[in-house]
């Protein structure tokens, strides 16, 4: 027998949602714009930059049409900078397809690049009314714990199957309230990490592993891959004046892509070895001194970085490379956040 779920998980949701900008004023762009934002990301981290995406690409037409720096350095803290090319390779194919707006069609919202079934499903219910699930890693929780399921939520058919459960209790004239509900209910209460909040959870007398004492177990995941460590020497080097920086544009594909770097070398190298290197470039080193060494970790990968802060006589930079002064470092060109504490030194130095 399916608990009853829906009543008192909709009082609870009228009661204690979070007033939130994409909820007050919840267009199709802006519940989309968010749903990618808070993709791998807290709402508490990414409320300031959702407002200043906004604010300057308030529309459809205005991010399709944005330029790819000027995108990136918007995004520029957020990281996964997939995510906003996939958000703007979207905008443009709705501007051609659909006159510039989402389509209300769950399969057609499903076609577009970087719109997985999650997002169409909060998309779909949240700003058309359909009756299609959203279920995120917040809703599997809930649902692994009110049933007590113990097999691995990360698997496609247990995703498939819980899917399926949460549509079953779905109403459909309110798809939209039942979807956030259990995504609030998962963020706020139904916690990961750490001890549910089961006292003030509207569904703790249907919960079956709170029941059985199960409720800080469950889910059940599969031990991460171990990930692979790389080496790396991070260059800031500066012009003489001590007022522009030398960045490197990274490949258009591949980790990173597209965006912005202090000079980078592989391996870990000593201050002597990078000044031989230099000089053998007819780059001669004015002076070399350590800057703090950075760890920066990704999906599936580590970088351990080791710093310099370089000072030298530099040439006309060559394709790929400009001399960036502050205000360019602030306004134009995108440093990601394996770079934040070099970005930081360098925001101090200029």
């Amino acid at each position: 027998m399916e608990p009853d779920i829906t009543r008192p998980l909709l009082d609870w949701y009228a009661q204690n949602r979070r007033i939130l900008p994409f909820r007050t004023e919840s267009t199709p762009y802006r519940v989309w714009v968010s749903e990618i934002m808070l993709q791998q990301t807290r709402v508490n981290a990414v409320l300031p930059y959702y407002e200043r995406f906004v604010q300057e690409l308030p529309d459809i037409a205005a991010l399709a049409a944005c330029s790819e720096e000027r995108l990136h350095k918007l995004w520029e803290g957020l990281g996964y900078y997939s995510r906003v090319r996939n958000l703007q390779k979207a905008a443009q194919i709705v501007m051609q397809q659909y006159g510039g707006h989402l389509p209300a069609d769950y399969d057609a919202l499903l076609a577009l690049p970087g719109i997985g079934a999650y997002t169409a499903g909060a998309i779909g219910s949240i700003c058309f009314g359909l009756a299609v699930p959203a279920v995120d890693g917040n809703v599997l929780r809930v649902f692994s714990r009110l049933y007590c399921d113990a097999r691995d939520i990360t698997l496609a058919s247990v995703k498939k199957e819980m899917t399926a459960r949460v549509l079953r209790m779905q109403p459909p004239e309110r798809a939209g309230d039942y979807n956030q509900a259990l995504m609030e209910l998962g963020a706020l209460i139904c916690i990961p990490n750490g001890a549910p909040l089961c006292s003030q959870c509207p569904l703790c007398s249907q919960c079956r592993a709170r029941a059985a004492g199960l409720e800080q177990t469950l889910p059940a995941k599969p031990k991460p891959a171990p990930k692979t460590v790389e080496s790396y020497t991070v260059l800031c080097i500066l012009n003489e004046d001590k007022n522009r920086v030398l960045l490197q544009k990274r490949p258009a594909k591949g980790l990173l892509a597209g965006l912005w770097q202090p000079y980078l070398l592989e391996g870990t190298l000593s201050g002597e070895e990078v000044r031989t290197r230099f000089e053998a470039a007819g780059i001669p080193l004015h002076s070399i001194r350590p800057m703090p060494d950075a760890r920066h970790v990704f999906s599936h990968r580590i970088w351990e970085m080791t710093g310099f802060l370089c000072i030298a006589s530099l040439p006309v930079p060559p394709q790929g490379f400009v001399l960036a002064d502050a205000d360019e470092l602030r306004r134009v060109y995108t440093l990601p956040n394996a770079f934040r504490v070099f970005r930081r030194e360098l925001k101090m130095l200029l």
